[in-house]
């Protein structure tokens, strides 16, 4: 039953939320990029020197570069931006350029399969990913983004047995996204599937609530820490029903929008699931240090103004 009533109250929050499968379903990331950049999309960027700290943290604690499970990896963006020293921004302007719009998607991935070859690898660990797309993920490995990439619907469906092998070696897990379209059983079935027990890192909007994915890490031993102090810009509002829909899935969670969401702009929290032991040898608050985004210049935001007849909303000049 809290599976259940997990994903109706996920459903229900991301009825606000706007629709962009049309996106995923292509076979370059073209749209991805200029649809999403568009929106000032950030969390890739804004969320890699926080991984980086982590990854750096567990490769300490291990000896071993870890291997990464990216769940929702999509066209592998988050490999792409902590393996080589690149940034969604950089990466959005190129695919923008009208020669590249112009060319086929076979040529495109010939051409960023040596993109990303000519670039040195300075990442701390090795990426697998999990997506419901299969042209995303049929990209990221074509590409050399991740190394393995399995399509599947965890909320629907079991690991099949190949999947579940390439799932065991995974040391971290990390989404900056995709928990909200997921719940808990998902990372159940993957916490099954894997031989040890590792790190989960979560990009989390403030607006879905995490209570019962961590009673779910809890069980599989693990300890969760959310970073405080700190949110994490996700992108601008699309819309002004985007905007006043997600603030009223906040205040019904009881969460203040003030200063954050209120500004017209999506913001996430950082939660990092660890063994205990692992918690009390190097606390969250001891391996992270960010800068959340705020300092980024940005496009035109949904806000809230005080007028005569109370709030209301309108896109800033």
């Amino acid at each position: 039953m809290g599976d259940i009533r997990l994903r109706a109250d996920f459903s229900r929050i991301n009825d606000s939320k706007a629709v962009f499968d049309d996106i995923y379903a292509l076979d370059d990331p073209r749209a991805y990029f200029s649809v999403l950049g568009n929106l000032d999309y950030m969390i890739p960027d804004v969320a890699e020197p926080v991984v980086r700290q982590i990854l750096a943290a567990k490769a300490a604690a291990t000896g071993l570069k870890p291997t990464v499970l990216d769940v929702g990896s999509s066209y592998g963006i988050n490999a792409a931006v902590h393996r080589f020293p690149l940034t969604f921004g950089g990466l959005r302007h190129r695919y923008a350029r009208r020669e590249m719009r112009a060319i086929s998607s076979e040529t495109l991935v010939r051409l960023d399969r040596n993109f990303y070859a000519s670039w040195p690898d300075v990442g701390l660990a090795r990426f697998i990913g999990l997506d419901v797309s299969a042209p995303a993920i049929s990209y990221a490995t074509g590409v050399g983004l991740l190394e393995q990439g399995i399509v599947a619907d965890l909320e629907c469906e079991s690991l099949s047995a190949d999947s579940a092998r390439v799932i065991r070696s995974a040391d971290v897990i990390m989404s900056t996204g995709c928990i909200g379209y997921v719940t808990e059983k998902t990372f159940s079935r993957i916490l099954d599937a894997t031989e040890k027990l590792p790190w989960i890192i979560s990009f989390v909007l403030r607006m879905f609530p995490f209570d019962s994915l961590a009673a779910t890490f809890e069980k599989h031993g693990l300890v969760t820490e959310r970073l405080t102090g700190a949110t994490f810009i996700q992108r601008r509002f699309r819309d002004a029903e985007e905007f006043e829909g997600s603030l009223a899935a906040l205040a019904t969670l009881g969460i203040d929008a003030t200063g954050l969401e209120s500004e017209g702009l999506f913001h996430a929290d950082l939660i990092l699931s660890r063994p205990e032991a692992d918690v009390h040898v190097a606390p969250l608050k001891d391996i992270v240090t960010v800068a959340s985004g705020r300092g980024r210049p940005i496009g035109p935001r949904y806000v809230q103004f005080d007028g005569n007849e109370g709030l209301h909303v309108a896109l800033e000049p």
